[in-house]
């Protein structure tokens, strides 16, 4: 069922909603001469005002009392009896965001017999955690989760929602929003409050990552926003932090949980581990080849990093696709970041620009990593690098 419906007793068979439709969600009846919705309907409510006789009307509830809407809140997604990283960082940002507005920063945690981790996360900066134990939530599905926070959402009414791009997040938080009826803005790099409509301006890359585009929500709430991991700053724990922890109840009936997990099977792979990798060597096109990462993967291995990759790099097959940094990779914040043949395209500076210290190599010297850098050397990478492990080696007693 839509939230959109035509009224056939008023319709005059216009056809004047027909082609605003973005998505061919009206269809027309040639003998009857009446306009209907069919299941392309997102909902977007553009075709209402198009209708001149009102014939088309949206059950979906615009808010109007935006004050009743409080507080800053963050899902803060486990997996393995651990907190999730990005949960941790989002309560960095949101700590920011809700002293600018004098609310409250909370923490949304879900599971089963996972009390404990709320006292984390008021030491990272949560003043509220509203906490659901239920067996059903013990193992993330999609029914029982999204059920369980629409209906906490529903209760406190919050003003932000923040939550992690995690393979989770992105399940959870599009059902969670069309639900509510609430905006969401995907794989947002930077979080601020407007001073003047104190909105949240959500900012991600759009058109491929060719530019950055501000967002907001002025009409619905709560204002939603996933962030991928690595991109805000985690706040250093207050071991002597006070917080209030909610519990809160949810039921489940046999029709809200459709997926029943028969056993959890974890792959014995090893994964680059990006988003926490404190020293990552990257290469990009100007590593030339599979073979030429040896000498990056040398000099990670000697700093005890990570190796990463631009999109090209992963392309071109020269290293696999968990390693690459980027729009479309992933977003890390280590202390060192080592750029090796990059040329800083605004896709990759989005996954890796927050990093603490950036050292870019690159043989053009008007290269637009070198402009974001720290530090930069011109030459060949084949010929710098080596040095550089020797030197670091010498420097390392290595």
């Amino acid at each position: 069922m839509t939230g959109v419906t035509v009224n056939v007793e008023k319709c005059v068979g216009c056809k004047n909603c027909i082609p605003i439709c973005p998505f061919g969600a009206i269809d027309f009846n040639s003998e009857a001469k009446k306009a209907s919705i069919n299941d392309k309907c997102t909902s977007c409510g553009v075709c209402v005002p198009s209708c001149p006789v009102e014939a088309i009307y949206s059950d979906i509830k615009i808010v109007t009392d935006l004050s009743q809407y409080k507080d800053v809140w963050v899902f803060a997604e486990h997996r393995d009896g651990k907190l999730a990283k990005v949960g941790l960082q989002l309560l960095g940002c949101a700590r920011g965001l809700a002293d600018q507005l004098d609310q409250r920063t909370c923490a949304v945690l879900q599971g089963h017999k996972v009390e404990d981790m709320a006292k984390t996360l008021i030491e990272h900066g949560a003043d509220v955690v509203y906490y659901l134990d239920a067996p059903e939530l013990e193992h993330y599905r999609f029914d029982t989760y999204t059920k369980a926070m629409v209906e906490l959402v529903r209760k406190h009414l919050p003003n932000m929602f923040l939550i992690g791009a995690t393979h989770i997040g992105r399940d959870l938080a599009p059902r969670v929003s069309r639900r509510l009826n609430a905006g969401l803005t995907a794989d947002c790099t930077e979080l601020t409050i407007d001073p003047q409509t104190k909105l949240l301006k959500m900012t991600r890359p759009a058109f491929g990552g060719n530019i950055m585009a501000t967002i907001l929500c002025p009409n619905t709430r709560p204002q939603m926003s996933t962030v991928r991991p690595g991109i805000m700053k985690q706040l250093e724990p207050d071991h002597h932090r006070k917080g209030e922890i909610v519990k809160e109840k949810v039921e489940f009936g046999p029709r809200d949980t459709m997926v029943e997990i028969a056993k959890v099977v974890k792959e014995q792979k090893h994964l680059a581990n990006l988003e926490e990798a404190r020293i990552i060597v990257s290469g990009g096109r100007g590593v030339g080849s599979a073979e030429g990462f040896r000498v990056i993967k040398e000099l990670a291995d000697l700093l005890g990093g990570e190796v990463g990759g631009s999109r090209v790099a992963v392309e071109k097959g020269w290293i696999p696709q968990d390693h690459q940094v980027g729009q479309t990779g992933k977003s890390v914040r280590p202390d060192l970041y080592i750029a090796c043949g990059i040329s800083g395209s605004i896709q990759h500076r989005a996954g890796m620009q927050t990093s603490g210290c950036i050292v870019a190599i690159n043989k053009d010297p008007d290269a637009y990593i070198l402009k974001i850098a720290d530090f930069g050397i011109v030459g060949d990478l084949h010929a710098i690098l080596p040095m550089l492990t020797e030197e670091f080696r010498r420097e390392l007693g290595k």
